[in-house]
């Protein structure tokens, strides 16, 4: 017995008129009907779709929800609106949901004197919008653009969306001019996204939009835009010379955001994720925030960077360079600084520095020059390249662990190194920050004992200083000095400087016969040089004597101990560098500890 076979559900009912081309309801066309006809404009016979053609004149509102066009047939359709005043055509309220484009779509300086609704259109081809005006809504919720898409200089008088659309190509919205909100929630960008030139005079809504490839807003001017993002950038958002008028919030995960010459015109808060922030020459009129996100922006797509996996950068935000900027409204939390060139920059000493902000630190590992390695501290990019540039062969320091400079960097003199230290110095000391205000202490100093430009006798005091004590910030080289300077003393004191014997007082006098008158005098003879070999003078009594002599030089006191002549010299010059030395182990450590 033949089993029965099951037909298709039959389609759910559409409000539409649809077109009766096609014998199931399987493979029949979503088209709308034109006027009496009983099928779209695509599938009415040659004389019928001539005549309803011919119908048509300038500002007629036209209705081909789920039409499939060809290029040849939109150019039709679009002859049969031309308006010979603005020489394109010019639609009424135009109705092209779910409409099917093959091939290029071409609307380029079309007027839409009424709503224009585009929801769910396919563009197989080029879709192509450039200079187009679009008077009333403008509605392209869930296209799908299969290759590029083009809306340069496009006017959108009023709300602009493009909800859920997806771009597969490059989209160019260049110079385009949105007078009400743009929404492009949830959109997906496969390619580059450029709205450089762009006006935004109303919201700006690129809640949850991703884009695989660059989005670029060159020059853009938000006039009313609160928020920016949360959106997604494969690439690199750019920025660069665009306007921010009112107070704004944006949200972004990219690899790259470049703000060179961006303006903002009132308060902005910048959250951002996995990003490489430039800042070069923006204006900040007022205080703008830069911060790094801690935790994934809410987002119901995707919420990592395209294309990355187990690759992609770790979230936290990294500034390139504030070159140029008046940094004095500008404040950073949580963000690395260890590849920001900050030369150029001005009022560095009111820019606030919160949270976990991460310097460039100094190599590990040994000095080549000295015998120790080299201290553990906090510096700025500059000095890295500044010692990369006068280590000898190029090369050298760079393999020694200190960053070499990019191409375009300056090449710095180390007074202008140490300005850059000074000020920061400052910005951090302002904000409780000691301990790491303290390494750009060391920088500063460290740039001024190198400068050529500096007095002999000013340098020299420096390297003494760093020698000693590490200007005054490294207690173990302090105290290692002081350990090897009580070491001297103390073989001093013992080879030379105690006497052989502790002289014994001794009374001389004399007697006056006639008056019966005497006279006693008592004195200590001076101390006797030690004699005989050296290794014979070193005995344990000489040794606690020497050692209670030092000890009590240290703290700069008198031991009261009778000595040589070698060793009263010794003991007050011990008694003037020891307590010295302590002092600066004493500071040293004061400034790591100081709240």
């Amino acid at each position: 017995m033949t089993p029965a076979v099951s037909e298709p559900p039959p389609s759910p009912p559409s409000p539409w008129r649809l077109c009766g081309f096609g014998a199931a309801p399987a493979v029949r066309c979503r088209g709308v009907r034109v006027g009496d006809h009983t099928a779209c404009l695509a599938h009415l016979d040659g004389a019928d779709r001539a005549a309803h053609l011919a119908a048509l004149s300038p500002g007629t509102d036209v209705d081909h929800r789920g039409t499939p066009f060809t290029a040849e047939l939109l150019g039709r359709l679009l002859a049969a609106l031309h308006d010979p005043a603005t020489g394109g055509p010019r639609v009424g309220a135009a109705r092209f949901d779910g409409a099917a484009f093959c091939g290029d779509a071409d609307f380029n300086g079309a007027v839409f004197s009424g709503a224009a609704r585009f929801d769910g259109a396919v563009f197989s081809g080029g879709a192509w919008f450039n200079e187009a005006a679009f008077s009333g809504a403008a509605r392209f919720d869930g296209a799908a653009f299969s290759d590029a898409a083009g809306f340069d200089e496009a006017s959108f008088s009023g709300p602009a969306w493009f909800h859920g659309a997806a771009f597969s190509g490059n989209a160019w919205f260049d110079g385009a001019a949105f007078c009400g909100d743009a929404r492009f929630d949830g959109a997906a960008f496969c390619g580059d996204a450029d709205f450089n030139g762009a006006v935004f005079s109303g919201a700006a809504r690129f809640d949850g939009t991703l884009f695989s490839g660059n989005a670029r807003f060159d020059a853009a001017r938000f006039d009313a835009a609160p928020h920016l993002g949360p959106l997604v950038c494969g690439e690199r958002v750019v920025l660069d010379s665009a306007v921010f008028q009112q107070p704004v919030t944006l949200e972004i995960a990219a690899r790259r955001v470049s703000c060179a010459r961006t303006r903002w015109a009132s308060t902005a808060t910048l959250h951002l994720r996995h990003a490489e922030l430039d800042l070069r020459d923006a204006v900040l009129e007022y205080p703008v925030l830069v911060a790094a996100r801690p935790t994934p922006f809410a987002l119901s797509g995707p919420t990592g960077l395209p294309g990355t996996g187990p690759s992609a950068p770790e979230p936290g935000v990294r500034l390139a360079s504030v070159g140029g900027v008046d940094a004095a409204h500008l404040a950073l939390h949580d963000v690395d600084l260890s590849g920001c060139r900050f030369a150029g920059a001005v009022h560095l000493d009111q820019m606030r520095v919160d949270g976990w902000c991460a310097f460039a630190t100094t190599p590990a590992g040994w000095n080549r020059r000295f015998p120790w390695r080299w201290s553990r501290r906090n510096t700025l990019v500059e000095e890295h390249h500044w010692r990369v540039r006068t280590a000898g062969p190029p090369g050298r320091a760079a393999a020694r662990g200190w960053t070499p400079p990019p191409p375009d960097a300056p090449a710095l003199r180390p007074a202008a190194v140490a300005a850059l230290y000074r000020q920061l110095r400052k910005s951090l000391e302002d904000g409780k920050n000691e301990p790491d205000a303290a390494d750009f202490y060391y920088g500063e100093c460290e740039m001024r004992r190198h400068d050529p430009d500096r007095p002999r006798g000013e340098r020299a005091l420096l390297t003494a200083y760093w020698l000693l004590s590490g200007y005054g910030l490294r207690a173990t080289r302090a105290l290692a000095w002081l350990a090897a300077a009580m070491a001297v003393t103390v073989a001093v004191m013992v080879l030379w400087g105690l006497p052989a014997e502790d002289p014994k007082p001794t009374t001389t006098g004399r007697q006056v016969a006639a008056g019966q008158e005497v006279v006693l005098t008592t004195g200590a003879p001076a101390p006797v040089n030690p004699t005989g070999p050296l290794t014979g003078r070193v005995t344990a009594g000489r040794l606690e004597k020497a050692l209670r002599v030092v000890v009590n030089s240290v703290v700069f006191r008198s031991s009261g101990q009778n000595l040589t002549t070698t060793g009263t010299y010794a003991e007050m010059v011990s008694r003037l560098a020891e307590p010295v030395l302590l002092g600066l182990a004493v500071l040293a450590v004061r400034s790591r500890v100081k709240r």
